[in-house]
């Protein structure tokens, strides 16, 4: 075939192809039809001819020509709209309008991670612990059986603290031992009568209030240390009497490290002092009878301690619900 023949034919078949061509146009909206500028779209072909993109304009309308007839799909991509897609056939020299194409607003998925604070779990645990009683009368708040327990800020120790003093129990225990001390003539410079029972009272509640208010608050809160004893309830019979001997010289910090217990220490001693100022001259304590009565208050202390690990738990009905160890 002569060259200028072939070249007249392939002339006449590239005219027939690209009068096969078809081309699509259309319009971009929203939900409430107004025009979105902008939007990426493409247009697909699956491998028949190259793929093509283009980009609304600002009245939302885009076009493609030359399009290869046909399986096709359109893509449609915006910020702040979920991506969509359509698809449709196209014949030959076929020039399609489509219809609007509404975008639908993107789903935005938030995923919200509710955590509790360290003050927040702790009062929950102090909740459980203000439920602790003696053969379900005496209060036993300062005690632990969670050995995770998380510190307490210095608000929870006063909680504690004022929770313990205003107890119907204390009032009701501090009457009786005002009363055997009167039967005793206990403290004479008190006197007797109506009015001796009173001095005697408020003395014993006095001694309460400076005792506890300096052993679980005022020291705790100014050493920064844990007042609750924490039931190790773990372990040989003897590896936990020494522990429960130990923690009335030893305490763990709010930084959850055992530590010497200075707040605890300097109470039993300092407690002594301050009780001489409400007592009568005669009945006042020398020194020496105060460091002796803090010696005794330290060993008194370790056999309370013992008490709560070995005993206590077995005879409070409410405790704070064991949490699984790792």
């Amino acid at each position: 075939m002569p060259k200028t023949t072939r070249l007249i034919l392939l002339l006449v078949l590239a005219h027939l192809a690209l009068c096969q061509q078809a081309s699509i146009t259309g319009t971009v909206v929203d939900a409430t039809g107004a025009s979105v500028a902008h939007v990426e779209i493409k247009l697909l072909l699956d491998g028949r001819a190259p793929d093509q993109t283009t980009h609304s304009s600002d009245d939302g309308e885009f076009s493609f020509s030359d399009v290869a007839p046909g399986p096709y799909r359109l893509s449609f991509n915006a910020k702040g709209f979920a991506l969509q897609t359509i698809a449709g056939n196209l014949q030959a020299a076929e020039t399609l309008d489509l219809p609007p194409t509404a975008l639908a607003v993107e789903k935005l998925t938030t995923e919200l991670t509710v955590t509790q604070t360290q003050a927040e779990i702790a009062e929950a645990q102090i909740k459980a612990e203000e439920k602790q009683r003696l053969i379900g009368i005496a209060p036993n708040f300062f005690v632990t059986y969670d050995h995770n327990a998380v510190p307490l800020t210095v608000q929870q120790k006063a909680e504690l603290t004022w929770k313990t003093l205003l107890d119907p129990y204390v009032f009701i225990t501090n009457g009786i031992g005002a009363g055997i001390e009167q039967a005793r003539n206990a403290n004479k410079g008190f006197g007797q009568g109506a009015q001796g029972y009173g001095k005697r009272y408020g003395a014993d509640y006095a001694d309460f209030v400076i005792a506890l208010g300096f052993d679980k608050f005022v020291m705790p809160a100014l050493f920064k240390q844990d007042p609750r004893y924490f039931y190790k309830g773990t372990g040989t019979r003897n590896s936990r009497f020494w522990y429960a001997v130990s923690r009335s010289v030893i305490c763990q910090g709010d930084n959850k490290q055992a530590q010497f217990c200075y707040s605890s220490i300097i109470s039993r001693f300092g407690t002594g002092f301050l009780s001489n100022y409400y007592y009568p001259h005669a009945d006042r304590d020398t020194t020496a009878q105060v460091i002796e009565g803090g010696a005794i208050s330290i060993g008194a202390s370790a056999a309370v301690n013992l008490f709560e690990e070995f005993l206590a738990r077995k005879i409070t009905p409410k405790l704070l619900p064991k949490r699984p160890q790792p």
